[in-house]
């Protein structure tokens, strides 16, 4: 664990713990999806289903690392990191780092950057040489922390659904 500002009392990040998720935290987890404004207008918390079906998929998977923080026994932040090999860049391995969320009560504490840093050190563990994440366009203070944290917005990102 790094040295990491603690900037809120109530939560002080020597007491987190950073671990996979389990099936059992899928509910806490939709929450902190649906946690803001966005997410409320995408996720759907009141039928699981889907989301325990995607647990299922992502637990199974060796490249995907889904974790939770937690706090005094409670789900306050999560990640979703995809270990992803690639022939470009001289066969460069890259991390994802997606779904990155932290409790309403918790934003601010320096979790965020905890929760991006073991996300960092991890890929780095799987032999990633470049991490790499998107962000909605429209979360501007999102932009601002990656940036503090030593991410450049280099590239456009686009989306089709299918």
């Amino acid at each position: 664990m790094s040295d990491v500002e603690i900037r809120d009392p109530g939560i002080d990040l020597r007491d987190i713990e950073i671990r996979p998720a389990t099936a059992g935290d899928v509910p806490a987890v939709v929450a902190l999806l649906a946690d803001d404004p966005i997410g409320a207008g995408r996720e759907a918390p009141g039928d699981l289903t889907p989301y325990r079906t995607a647990f299922d998929r992502v637990d199974a998977d060796p490249h995907q690392q889904l974790v939770v923080a937690v706090h005094d026994g409670r789900v306050v932040g999560t990640l979703q990191l995809t270990v992803i090999p690639g022939l470009s860049r001289a066969g460069m391995t890259r991390g994802l780092i997606e779904g990155v969320r932290v409790h309403s009560d918790a934003r601010g504490s320096g979790l965020g950057s905890l929760l991006v840093e073991w996300a960092l050190d991890a890929a780095r563990g799987a032999g990633c040489r470049m991490a790499q994440l998107t962000s909605d366009a429209t979360r501007v203070d999102a932009h601002r922390f990656y940036e503090r944290l030593g991410f450049e917005a280099s590239h456009l990102g686009f989306k089709y659904h299918l």
